[in-house]
């Protein structure tokens, strides 16, 4: 069949079985990347490639019609993940260096596998991703739509993009549903790889750098005998300052780090008007990207220098989306680090604690995918730069799947000054869906 006629027959097909038409590709690129490396169990078949198995899906519940609500549900979700996994990895972390994940991207790869996910498995996901009570054809038309509404910006000043793909071994068979699911819903590049050939890592790793803006070079370092699949998400988010900061004005001033000691650092500074919150624990301003503010970077600074971990203590979802109520407009100076910022740590004990300890166990479920898999490795690694011009973030979550063994009244002008850790996040205010969130500890 001719690419033409069999793309023609596949639209088609889409449009009966899911009721949406597959529309146009989205021109993707990357900064935060999703990695998840599945590895056989035991003999694989040799007669039948991955995608081979591809054929027509089977038959499956019709998709409900996607509203409002479901949309806010799943918001709410993400943001409740995020919160608790920032919890944990800085519970885990005993470097006392700068945090910063991805808590979106970290969502939408185990979204991923999650529909490859059955029994007491797909149980404790769902706990864990705080999808309870949410129907998997709902989970996935939401986030058919989401990764729309995200890449579709008209807003020249601010730039978010995703991609996705499956990276599958020629050699082993997987269940057809799950790999067409990946990429129609996730829009996910699906391509059948030899896993034996040399060159294979160096193929994913140039797809990982091309959507990652040269951000993130390589992620898959070898694949091991009983590697199946990989199954990537990247995320490139770069925003410029509605309003930019003057160069001319960044100066050398001390930032006092946890261990009490201060070191000189370049200090953007600006005033204006700014969407602003104070209250007896902390300072927290919100600083817009672009025309329109949709994406804000939102900094969260303790009165003392100490009480960074009291903070934390009282970080949650629920606080959060009650702190973002109080935030109004208000005249006032800032000065902030221009800092840089790289991290990496491993997942697994944080998305135990979660709910999804037997997801890396020998009793895990996902026969959705395959025969006898288990998650054996979950692995982020993330990338941030805030300077004068805005604010560019990147990261990398890598998971392996292995063999089963009202009006207010005026008030004065405020000052910030952020000479010591503080916490960060980067939101999308239009939805309330959090993108990025790291404590800074030292700005280098």
């Amino acid at each position: 069949m001719n690419p033409q006629k069999y793309s023609s027959v596949r639209e088609n097909f889409m449009q009966r079985r899911y009721g949406v038409s597959l529309g146009r590709r989205y021109a993707l690129a990357a900064a935060s990347v999703v990695l998840f490396s599945v590895l056989g169990y035991s003999q694989v078949d040799n007669n039948k490639s991955a995608l081979a198995q591809s054929g027509l899906p089977q038959s499956e519940t019709p998709l409900q019609k996607k509203t409002l609500k479901t949309d806010k549900k799943i918001v709410e979700s993400n943001n409740k993940f995020g919160f608790k996994l920032f919890s944990e990895v800085l519970k885990n972390d005993q470097t006392g260096k700068n945090v910063f994940i991805s808590p979106l991207s970290v969502a939408i790869a185990l979204a991923m596998v999650y529909n490859g996910a059955s029994g007491s498995t797909q149980l404790g996901m769902a706990k864990t991703l705080e999808l309870q009570g949410i129907s998997l054809p709902e989970i996935n038309s939401y986030y058919a739509a989401a990764l729309k509404e995200l890449v579709d910006n008209a807003d020249a000043k601010v730039q978010l993009n995703i991609a996705n793909s499956l990276w599958a071994n020629q050699d082993f068979s997987f269940v057809p549903d799950f790999l067409q699911r990946v990429q129609y819903f996730y829009k996910a590049k699906v391509s059948n790889l030899n896993f034996q050939d040399a060159a294979a890592p160096n193929i994913i790793n140039n797809w990982v750098k091309e959507n990652t803006n040269g951000k993130i070079n390589k992620i898959v370092e070898t694949i091991q005998p009983n590697d199946v699949l990989f199954l990537i998400n990247a995320i490139y988010f770069k925003g410029k300052w509605t309003k930019k900061f003057d160069k001319s004005q960044t100066a050398q001033y001390p930032f006092y780090i946890t261990s009490g000691k201060q070191k000189q650092y370049p200090m953007m500074s600006q005033d204006g008007e700014y969407r602003y919150y104070e209250n007896k624990q902390f300072q927290a301003v919100s600083l817009p990207y672009g025309k329109d503010g949709k994406f804000s970077f939102y900094i969260f600074l303790p009165k003392q220098n100490s009480n960074l971990t009291a903070f934390y203590q009282n970080l949650n979802v629920e606080n959060w989306e009650k702190w973002m109520t109080q935030f109004n407009k208000r005249k006032g100076f800032i000065r902030l680090p221009r800092f840089q910022t790289e991290y990496n740590v491993k997942l697994n004990d944080a998305l135990k604690s979660l709910g999804m300890e037997e997801a890396f166990s020998n009793n895990a479920n996902f026969s959705g995918i395959g025969k006898n898999l288990t998650i054996s490795e979950v692995k982020h690694k993330t990338f941030v730069e805030v300077n004068e011009e805005g604010t560019e973030a990147a990261a990398v979550t890598s998971v392996g799947v292995s063999v089963t063994s009202v009006a207010f009244p005026i008030e004065p002008p405020f000052q910030m000054i952020v000479d010591h850790p503080f916490f960060s996040a980067i939101r999308d205010n239009q939805t309330g869906r959090v993108l990025f969130m790291g404590s800074i500890i030292d700005p280098q």
